[in-house]
This record gives C-alpha cells, sequence and structure tokens, in this order.
C-alpha cells in the first residue's frame, strides 16, 4: 500500500496526532560484514570508526540513538538491542528495536552509511509525523531505501510474521502496509542527493569513500 509524496498532503488534512513528537533511533550494526572480510562498525573514516559516525548522525537528528547488534561487542558504547531472532538479517534487527522500543516512531539507520545527513533525518522524522503511515521510506538510485526510514512500533507485528516464516526481505512487507514514499524528486527538491544513501559493503565501496571525503 504504497503512498507517493504527492498523495500524502490531502490524505493527512484533519488528522488528530497522539504522542508521536517523541521519536526514539536506531543504528543497524548486527550486520556480518562478509563482504567487507571484517566489522564494518569498526573501519575507521575520516578518523571515525562507522558506529561512532553513525550514533552521532542520529543524535544529531533526535537527541540519542541506540545500538541494534550484539552486546558483548557494543555495550561500551551505548544502549544495546539485540535480535530476538538472530541471523535473519537487517528485517531481524528492525524487528528488535520496534520490538523494544517505547515510542510510536522510530528512526532506524543502518551503520555502513556515511553519506547521511542529519537534515534528511530530520526531514524523514518530520514527514512521519505528518502521516498516519507506518513506514515512511525514502526512494533513491535503485530504489526504497528501508535502512534509512521511519517506522511504527506496530511494524515490529509485520517483521515478525515474516521473519517466522523465514522471509527475511523487507520492501516486499511495504505493500502490506500503509507506506509513505519520499520519491528521489521530493528529495532533490529539498537539497537531498542520491549520494547520501551510498553504502560501504566492499573494499572498494570502503576505498571510493576515503577518496570521496579526501577530496573534501
Amino acid at each position: 500500500m504504497l503512498t507517493r509524496a504527492q498523495d500524502h498532503e490531502e490524505d493527512n488534512a484533519g488528522v488528530y496526532y497522539h504522542g508521536v513528537d517523541s521519536v526514539t533511533g536506531f543504528v543497524l550494526a548486527g550486520g556480518k560484514s562478509s563482504r567487507m572480510g571484517q566489522d564494518k562498525a569498526f573501519m575507521q573514516l575520516g578518523g571515525r570508526i562507522l558506529l561512532t559516525h553513525a550514533l552521532e548522525l542520529v543524535g544529531a537528528a533526535i537527541g540519542s540513538a541506540q545500538i541494534v547488534g550484539s552486546a558483548k561487542k557494543f555495550a561500551a558504547f551505548g544502549t544495546v538491542v539485540e535480535d530476538i531472532y538472530p541471523g535473519q538479517g537487517p528485517l531481524a534487527g528492525i524487528h528488535a528495536a520496534l520490538a523494544s522500543t517505547g515510542t510510536e516512531l522510530n528512526l532506524i539507520v543502518a551503520v555502513d552509511m556515511p553519506f547521511l545527513q542529519p537534515e534528511l533525518l530530520s526531514y524523514l522524522v518530520d514527514q512521519a509525523r505528518q502521516t498516519t503511515a507506518m513506514v515512511v521510506v525514502p526512494e533513491a538510485g535503485r530504489g526504497l531505501q528501508p535502512l534509512c526510514a521511519v517506522y511504527r512500533r506496530h511494524f515490529a507485528d509485520v517483521a515478525e510474521r515474516s521473519l517466522r516464516l523465514g522471509e527475511n526481505k523487507i520492501a516486499r512487507l511495504f505493500a502490506d502496509v500503509q507506506t509513505r514514499v519520499i520519491d528521489q524528486e521530493e528529495l532533490e527538491r529539498n537539497g537531498f542527493t542520491e549520494e547520501m544513501f551510498r553504502n560501504l559493503n566492499t573494499e572498494q565501496d570502503w576505498q571510493e569513500a576515503k577518496l570521496k571525503l579526501s577530496a573534501r
């Protein structure tokens, strides 16, 4: 049930919002990093490890962030939420975050997206506050960006049903819930580029990111 940017304003007229001002932020840091060959969360870029950078990024947008991953690895960096369905990819991380949250709205960001900007994250949260959609997700480049999105906590129920069936694809679930898609045209109109969503999966990605930062 995907809705595009141009459809949401009329639909939201007169909506009364209940307790959505507070937002919890989460950084997904539990990936296996198999293609990179080392734990991405601890790789340094621009003088900081990616985990610290991601926590600071989300913190700049909404105040603070929790970590979704291994408490043994990450407890020194802040509050850690561990997967309830380990080994089932990012959807398991989203589920764990939403199962633990105390707020209706939740900003979830992957640890390996160093070119995101706080202004973009704040924009996503602002849009989530203006809609009753269960998910607010940007669309850039090759498709939807579910690892940089805002989820209402009841998406945990949808995620759990899928995880129990062994189905771990996140974007497939968006057709089953009300989803506000922020398309690339809207992103660009507000000054947000496709480049912000670049993630780091391979050594080549890593080297390109270092070159990009050194050229600034």
